[in-house]
């Protein structure tokens, strides 16, 4: 299926959004993730079905002073 990810169009095989993470080598990473422009908590990664066509927005934390 064809996503994109932090406006990069992306093939993946992911039918959920952990499969993606997992499937996009962000594993254990602590992220944050929006599909369509919605909030996905990480406890509800499990259960988020991606779609074709869907866009994914992956935000790594920033540190600085």
């Amino acid at each position: 299926m064809h996503i994109t990810v932090n406006g990069v169009a992306n093939a993946v095989r992911a039918a959920t959004l952990t499969q993606a993470l997992d499937e996009l080598d962000y594993h254990q990473a602590i992220v944050a993730t929006a599909v369509n422009g919605r909030f996905v908590a990480a406890s509800q990664r499990d259960t988020t079905a991606l779609a074709e066509g869907d866009a994914l927005e992956i935000l790594a934390p920033m540190q600085g002073g």
